[in-house]
């Protein structure tokens, strides 16, 4: 299927490694110029150079903190041109209501909430104006599957899912879609450094990890790549007539009881 991205240019925050890596990749595939941002540079400049050995398309770096708006604004007054945003950046730890200080949950929400809110701000502003533009939210299915121990992040994906659906209802009077996707456990490097932790204080092996998963659909956590496969399509002209919608994309975890 020809998406019709060829020629386009994304911006993905979080893009340098995960699942903002994998978008990267999955959208230089359709001959996307991307630009990356996050808050390492070495990070970065690894990124870029798979993703330039892979595909051949232009590929630009910004190593910048979503968390600080004034940040996240310059980022994307640079690359205001852009026709696509992936707002990908940020990690909210686990904590429960006590465990989570004040300090941390509004650290963890500087980034991961209003960096999406300011960068998306920033961007609907040149895609307003363009009557042209597509951004996609990558949340996280704690949002609608509440957890008491992941408190801040239930409460923060939450959020970020009403503010998609809430800005998605109305962008599309000026021609633009405003989408968000839900991904489960995803096996990125984040998942399995705590993965194997787990699995040597259980088992005294952290390559037994797997064992940690067979609960989870498929027997497995979700691929990055899957979640990159979805936010290329949601991107695209295939599914135009999308927008102010959260696709879940776990398997059918969230309905299990």
């Amino acid at each position: 299927m020809d998406l019709k991205l060829s020629g386009k240019t994304v911006l993905i925050t979080g893009g340098s490694r995960g699942i903002g890596f994998a978008c990267a990749m999955g959208f230089a595939a359709e001959g996307c110029t991307v630009h990356i941002a996050s808050r390492s540079q070495e990070s970065l400049e690894a990124a870029r150079e798979k993703i330039r050995a892979r595909h051949n398309v232009p590929v630009e770096i910004h190593p910048a903190d979503f968390s600080n708006g004034d940040t996240a604004r310059r980022i994307v007054e640079a690359v205001g041109h852009a026709d696509i945003l992936v707002n990908n950046a940020g990690a909210i730890p686990q904590g429960d209501i006590f465990g989570m200080t004040e300090p941390k949950w509004r650290e963890a929400w500087d980034l991961k909430v209003f960096g999406y809110i300011n960068a998306t701000r920033a961007m609907l502003e040149k895609m307003y104006a363009r009557k042209a533009g597509v951004v996609v939210n990558v949340i996280g299915l704690a949002g609608e599957s509440f957890n008491y121990d992941y408190v801040a992040g239930t409460m923060g994906n939450a959020g970020i899912m009403a503010f998609t659906r809430a800005v998605g209802s109305k962008s599309v009077d000026h021609g633009v879609r405003v989408v968000g996707i839900n991904p489960p456990a995803t096996r990125t490097d984040r998942m399995l450094t705590r993965l194997r932790n787990v699995a040597e204080q259980k088992f005294g092996d952290p390559e037994r990890w797997p064992e940690l998963t067979t609960h989870l659909p498929f027997g497995r956590a979700a691929e990055p790549d899957e979640v990159a496969d979805l936010a290329v399509f949601l991107a695209s002209n295939r599914a135009s007539y999308i927008s102010g919608v959260v696709v879940t994309l776990d398997g059918g975890q969230a309905a299990r009881h």
